[in-house]
């Protein structure tokens, strides 16, 4: 099914109406549970915009305070008081770009990692127990499944 959804979307200039419906329905679901995970994690110490910036500099390593904030789209201002914050508390670490000596690169510190961990662990055991009580063994496979192509999808945009 998969492949005449893309075939029907190569063929066409116009959006398949039905690719649009889906589109809205995760944007809309993902954007909840993002809302909600994040909820969770504000008894912490990180705000959710400090959390995000923190693992989104994990995931694509060394970049500068501007592509970070592109990447959130967000201005470099805004990302710019979030990283002073992390790197404020030792979660991040600014190092000279060793091709451009102008720009300065943000890296995640061991500190920042371990706090990363601390949070997601926090948050897995929550869904996890909320997939334990209000779940079929069948809709965690669905979820399961789910994941890596919501994952693929967030990468292509």
């Amino acid at each position: 099914m998969p492949s005449e959804a893309s075939d029907d979307h190569a063929d066409t200039l116009e959006p398949n109406p039905a690719l649009i419906g889906v589109a809205r329905r995760l944007r809309i679901s993902i954007g909840t549970f993002r809302r909600r995970s994040h909820e969770a994690l504000s008894e912490g110490d990180l705000t959710g915009p400090q959390l995000t910036a923190l693992s989104r500099l994990e995931r694509l390593g060394p970049v500068t305070t501007a592509e970070l904030a592109r990447r959130e789209q967000i201005t470099p201002q805004a990302m710019g008081a979030t990283v002073a914050v992390l790197e404020h508390r030792g979660l991040v670490a600014r190092t000279a770009d060793p091709t451009d000596g102008r720009r300065w690169l943000l890296t995640v510190t061991d500190t920042g990692r371990a706090v990363l961990s601390s949070e997601r662990g926090a948050v897995a055991d929550t869904m996890a127990a909320a997939m334990a009580t209000s779940f079929t063994s069948e809709e965690i496979a669905i979820l399961d499944a789910a994941a890596p192509l919501i994952e693929r999808l967030a990468d292509l945009f």
